[in-house]
């Protein structure tokens, strides 16, 4: 309620400076306490206990700045980043834009953010504090060795991360989703299991809706015979359906309401190639308990959001698990992991 009355003067600031806002705001308020473990909703994978099955996307807390903040609202999970091994400014401004008409947000940022060791810093100094933090990678835009990038930040994270993604889905770094291409891709994530050593930190990639059924073919086939723990499912789009807002035009990733759709066909494509047998995290468009309990039941293990904070406020996590509470009753299921990939 208190969101709803403050949102109409977020929304007069630029898409980016409301961000910073609500990142000090963060930053400035107490944290509440992280959810506990035990309750309906906890689930496991890769070895991880999650509280409940909500987690917050890469890209809101690229510096990790507000984990602990996050994860006193109720998320399951926070996944900081993206971070790259030296810091870098990103692309030219303006580059978030808010479409408000169709609950949707554009943004090209381009990997901005202080680069590993501020950010490695800040993540160490949470000391034994509780909270699933996983922490998305990237490389830097003029990197001459990309592959290299992910394994010095493999080496740098693997310490302090519940788990790592690869992230090679960002349209905003040129030629970064040529890494999904299968040889390319072997090569990256041999690099990265051989830079994370014997910390065993569970590894994650992230990939894009913007994908050939050949190309999730090849993806499945090496993540299921790689140490893979998870796909996350999916990045933004680079396809632009049927838009109201002015800002439609503009070049970048589409997150929101309009990535909804494809982003749950992308998942149920990654479900039926891998016969269920590659943990699947499904994100794009979810902004209500049943668009979380259909991706469950599409194929995934945790759910992501970013874009739909921005338009439903902080509360947006725990009002989605007390609906996945009532959905797990009312279709009868005793847990999330009883659920997933039953449609």
């Amino acid at each position: 309620m208190l969101y709803s009355l403050i949102r109409p003067a977020l929304f007069t600031l630029d898409a980016e400076r409301a961000h910073g806002v609500a990142i000090k705001a963060l930053k400035a308020m107490p944290n509440g306490r992280p959810v506990p473990a035990g309750g309906p909703l906890q689930t496991q994978l890769a070895g991880i206990t999650f509280p409940n099955p909500v987690g917050m996307a890469a890209g809101f807390d690229k510096d990790a700045e507000v984990a602990d903040a996050l994860l006193g609202l109720h998320f399951g999970h926070v996944e900081v980043g993206s971070i790259t091994p030296r810091p870098q400014p990103g692309n030219p401004k303006p580059r978030l834009f808010r479409l408000e008409e169709d609950r949707a947000v554009i943004n090209r940022m381009g990997f901005n953010n202080g680069g590993a060791e501020a950010a490695a810093v800040r993540i160490a100094s949470r000391g034994e504090r509780p909270g699933v933090i996983g922490i998305n990678i990237g490389a830097n835009k003029d990197s001459e060795d990309r592959i290299a990038d992910y394994a010095a930040m493999t080496r740098i994270m693997a310490p302090y991360a519940s788990y790592l993604t690869v992230n090679i889905s960002s349209p905003n770094t040129p030629g970064l989703r040529a890494l999904q291409d299968a040889g390319a891709l072997t090569d990256l994530l041999d690099a990265v299991f051989e830079a994370r050593g014997a910390s065993h930190t569970p590894v994650f990639l992230k990939v894009a809706p913007d994908l050939q059924p050949a190309d999730i073919d090849a993806i499945v086939k090496i993540a299921s015979s790689s140490k893979l723990a998870a796909l996350i499912v999916s990045n933004t789009t680079i396809s632009r359906p049927p838009l109201r807002s002015e800002h439609a035009g503009e070049t970048g990733g589409l997150s929101g309401a309009p990535l909804r759709d494809l982003a749950l066909q992308t998942l149920r494509d990654f479900r039926a190639a891998s016969g269920g047998n590659v943990p699947l995290i499904g994100v794009g468009g979810i902004a209500t308990a049943q668009d979380a309990w259909q991706r469950i039941r599409a194929g995934a293990s945790l759910v992501q959001l970013y874009s739909a904070i921005t338009y439903r406020g902080p509360g947006i996590a725990k009002d989605i698990c007390k609906g996945l509470e009532k959905l797990l009753q009312r279709d009868g299921f005793a847990s999330i992991a009883e659920a997933v990939g039953t449609e």
